[in-house]
C-alpha cells in the first residue's frame, strides 16, 4: 500500500465540506482566523507557539496516492473530487503574530486567506498545531517568570501524552524560557540543550549508593550530577563529600546534586550545608519531582538554596488547563465578511489586525482589535509569513525566538506576571470592526 500523508491528519467533515465547495464550484478566496475565546483560570495572558510546524505543513501539503487510495476505498468522495485533492496544494497567504507574542482572548494570532477548499481542510491540523504548542508556552512561561531567573529544565517526555507532544512540548517551553530539555530527539531536531543525571534503578542495580556515584562520575566526567535521595538524602550527600576528593584526583569534578522527592527546601538547606562544608560550595542543587509554577514559586519564596529546577509533568500536559478554548472561523468569503453570532460564541466579522499599545513605563498598556486595513497608534501584532503557499522569509532560529519571547515577557506589567489572576488587560473593538459587525448583522 501507498505511504499515507499528513493530509489525512484531519476532521473527515473537513473533506466532505471540501467535496461540497468543489461540487459547487466555491473556490474563491476565505480567510480564517485562529484565536482562543478566553483565558483558563488563574491565567492572564497566552504565548503564541506553533507557527513554524504550521508553516511547515502547509508547505509541503499534498495528498498522497496511498491517501487518494484509501479515501476512495470509503466510497464517499467522488472522481472528481479525488482528482481536486490529488491535484490540491497550498496556495495561499498566512499573516500571524511572531511565536513567543503574548496575546489575549479573541485576538487572532494567524490568519489564512486561501481558496475556500484549501482552507477548510487544513483547518483541523492547523488548530492541533497551534493549540498544543501555545498552551504548553503559556503554561512553561509562568514556571519562567516564577522562577525568577533561575534555569529550568524541561523532564516531560516520559508522561507526555505521546512522543510528538513530548517533542513540541519541548520546543515550546525552551522557546518561553526554559534552559533546556531532557529530551534527546527535541535537542537534535531542534537544536536545544539537553541536560540528564541518572535514575535511581541506577543507584539501585549497585550494591554501594558510593560505587555508583564513582561509576556515573567516571563515565560522563564532564558533567557530573549525582542524584542522591534514593535511600537516604542527607546520607548521600555525605558520601558525595566523601568521594569528591577521589574524583578530583581524576580530574572529575562534582558539578551538581539532585533532590527528587520529600520536602525539597528542607532538603537543599541541609544538603547545602554538607557540600559547603566538605569544600564543595561550587558545588549546584537541581530539584525535580512533579514541580509546577506554584511549587516553583514557593520554593523560591522560602530563599531554599536550590540553583536549577526541572519541570516535567504538569508543565508538558499543562495539567491544569490541558486545553484552550479556541477557534478557527470563516471571517469572509469571497470579499463577503462573515460572521457567527452563536450565544456564546459570536465573532468579529472580516480580516483583522491587533494593535499594540505601551505604557510610559515600557509595559503593556492596552490591544486593540480592528479591521485589517485599519491603522492605528501602536504596533501592529500580526505580519506576513506566507505568500502563495511559500514562506515571505527565513523563519528565525529558535534562540531568535526565544529571545523575542523573553522580551515580550518582560513588557509584561507586575499585575500580568502573578499566578493568581489579575484584572482583565485591555483589548479593545475598534470602532470599524463594531462598524462592519453591525453591517454584517443588518444583512444576514
Amino acid at each position: 500500500m501507498n505511504a499515507l500523508s499528513e493530509a489525512l491528519l484531519t476532521d473527515l467533515y473537513e473533506l466532505t465540506m471540501a467535496q461540497a465547495y468543489l461540487a459547487r464550484d466555491m473556490t474563491g478566496d476565505a480567510v480564517f482566523e485562529f484565536f482562543v475565546r478566553k483565558l483558563p483560570a488563574r491565567r492572564n495572558f497566552f504565548m503564541a507557539a506553533g507557527l513554524d510546524q504550521v508553516l511547515s505543513y502547509l508547505e509541503t501539503f499534498h495528498f498522497s496516492e496511498g491517501d487518494i487510495d484509501w479515501l476512495a476505498n470509503t466510497g464517499t468522495f467522488t472522481p472528481a473530487t479525488l482528482n481536486a485533492f490529488r491535484a490540491m496544494r497550498f496556495t495561499g497567504d498566512v499573516h500571524a503574530m511572531p511565536e513567543g507574542t503574548l496575546f489575549f482572548p479573541h485576538e487572532p494570532i494567524l490568519r489564512i486567506t486561501a481558496p475556500l477548499p484549501q482552507a477548510q481542510v487544513v483547518e483541523t491540523r492547523v488548530m492541533n498545531l497551534l493549540n498544543f504548542q501555545t498552551m504548553v508556552a503559556s503554561k512553561a512561561c509562568r514556571s519562567v517568570l516564577a522562577a525568577d531567573g533561575k534555569p529550568l529544565i524541561d523532564f516531560g517526555l516520559r508522561r507526555s501524552h505521546g512522543g510528538e507532544a513530548g517533542l513540541l512540548a519541548a520546543r515550546a517551553s525552551y522557546l518561553a524560557g526554559f534552559a533546556g530539555t531532557s529530551n534527546v530527539l527535541a535537542g537534535a531536531r531542534f537544536a536545544i540543550p539537553t541536560y540528564g543525571t541518572m535514575a535511581h534503578s541506577f543507584v539501585q542495580a549497585h550494591l554501594d549508593e558510593t560505587e555508583a556515584f564513582l561509576h556515573i562520575a567516571q563515565a560522563h566526567p564532564r558533567n557530573v550530577v549525582l542524584l542522591i535521595d534514593t535511600y537516604d538524602t542527607e546520607a548521600a550527600a555525605e558520601k558525595v563529600v566523601a568521594l569528591a576528593p577521589r574524583l578530583k584526583s581524576q580530574g572529575i569534578a562534582v558539578h551538581g546534586v539532585r533532590l527528587d522527592s520529600g520536602d525539597l527546601a528542607d532538603h537543599a538547606r541541609k544538603v547545602r550545608q554538607i557540600l559547603d562544608r566538605g569544600g564543595l560550595a561550587e558545588t549546584t542543587i537541581l530539584a525535580s519531582g512533579n514541580l509546577d509554577e506554584d511549587r516553583v514559586e514557593a520554593l523560591v519564596g522560602s530563599e531554599a538554596p536550590i540553583d536549577r529546577f526541572a519541570v516535567g509533568t504538569a508543565m508538558t500536559t499543562s495539567a491544569d488547563a490541558p486545553y484552550l478554548d479556541c477557534a478557527y472561523k470563516l471571517q469572509d468569503y469571497a470579499g463577503r465578511p462573515c460572521r457567527k453570532r452563536s450565544e456564546g460564541k459570536a465573532t468579529w466579522p472580516g480580516s483583522k489586525q491587533v494593535y499594540r499599545r505601551l505604557g510610559p513605563d515600557g509595559r503593556l498598556g492596552g490591544d486593540t482589535i480592528t479591521v485589517a486595513n485599519e491603522t492605528l497608534p501602536g504596533r501592529p501584532l500580526l505580519r506576513q509569513v506566507m505568500q502563495r503557499g511559500h514562506r515571505s522569509a527565513s523563519s528565525p532560529s529558535i534562540q531568535e525566538i526565544r529571545d523575542y519571547a523573553q522580551a515580550a515577557l518582560a513588557e509584561l506589567p507586575d499585575a500580568l506576571r502573578r499566578l493568581d489572576r489579575a484584572a482583565p488587560y485591555d483589548v479593545r473593538i475598534a470602532e470599524a470592526l463594531e462598524q462592519l459587525a453591525q453591517q454584517v448583522d443588518r444583512n444576514t
